[in-house]
């Protein structure tokens, strides 16, 4: 069995897992495979890290070979359920607040980059005007930052493409 990370044409990525990479062509080729978000057949590999074993022991060497996979197909994942027609508005409604406030945020704040913890704490001490700022910084400053008194706050942050 190999296990391929994958990617639909919409950007969502899963994994599945095939007897070879054979199978993984043939049920590709044959738009067998479908992404379990959002049910598009058109699938392609996405780049993995590879999986490097570890030096094993001469036991680990004399052990007996894997058993024989069957030559049946293995599908790569469950075919997906049907979303009833509220749950989907209700997601695209969620996607277009969150597109709004990404716009919103871009258009009145300042992007501070990697410095943010940095400019965040500057605002909240005076050293410098106060003013909206927003950037990356990471789970471990945001909690500092909190425990300091700074209001911060983590947003879900789509990507303009989507």
């Amino acid at each position: 069995m190999i296990l391929f990370d994958l990617k639909c044409s919409q950007g969502h990525r899963f994994e599945g897992w095939f007897r070879n990479g054979a199978a993984y062509e043939a049920q590709a080729a044959s738009h067998a495979i479908t992404c379990p978000i959002c049910g598009d057949a058109r699938v392609e590999k996405a780049p993995m890290a590879p999986a490097i074993a570890k030096g094993g022991r001469s036991r680990d060497r004399d052990a007996p070979p894997p058993t024989a996979v069957a030559d049946t197909p293995v599908p790569a994942v469950a075919a997906p359920v049907p979303m009833p027609d509220a749950v989907k508005e209700a997601q695209a409604e969620i996607l277009r607040h969150l597109r709004d406030l990404r716009s919103q945020v871009e258009k009145n704040a300042d992007y501070v980059g990697d410095r943010f913890a940095e400019e965040a704490r500057k605002i909240h001490y005076g050293e410098v005007e106060s003013r909206a700022i927003y950037g990356e910084t990471s789970p471990e400053q945001a909690e500092a930052l909190r425990e300091e008194g700074v209001p911060v706050a983590a947003i879900p942050w789509l990507p303009v493409e989507n």
